[in-house]
């Protein structure tokens, strides 16, 4: 698996993680549907996530389950994570903020339907 590093805006968050570019997703929830993440999902042991506690404040909606994080300077969501079906923490890494990644030549494998939860 190919080792990726990104960061927010500002530079104030940043992660490491090995993950492989294959099954993209988008959402239109009332929060993805407004950023405009492209996600990719690992396991959240596979990610290194490089700040400080306060760089980051974390949202949640809904069923709160899924922490939804983002820079406390630039606003900007690298990544989330929440229980998978399994129980299994797992990460949903931003891919357009994957350092030196055109996302213009990526393909999104699926579109889930989270507005109609």
């Amino acid at each position: 698996m190919p080792q990726f590093r990104g960061r927010c805006h500002c530079g104030a968050v940043q992660f490491e993680t090995n993950l492989e570019l294959d099954q993209l997703m988008t959402c239109n929830c009332s929060l993805c549907g407004r950023t405009g993440a492209i996600m990719a999902f690992v396991p959240l042991s596979q990610v290194n996530l490089v700040c400080s506690p306060e760089a980051q404040t974390d949202y949640q909606f809904g069923k709160k389950k899924i922490h939804h994080p983002f820079c406390t300077t630039c606003g900007v969501r690298t990544l989330g994570w929440g229980p998978g079906h399994d129980g299994t923490d797992w990460a949903m890494v931003n891919v357009r903020c994957i350092e030196d990644l055109d996302t213009h030549t990526l393909t999104v494998a699926r579109q889930f339907d989270g507005k109609n939860l």
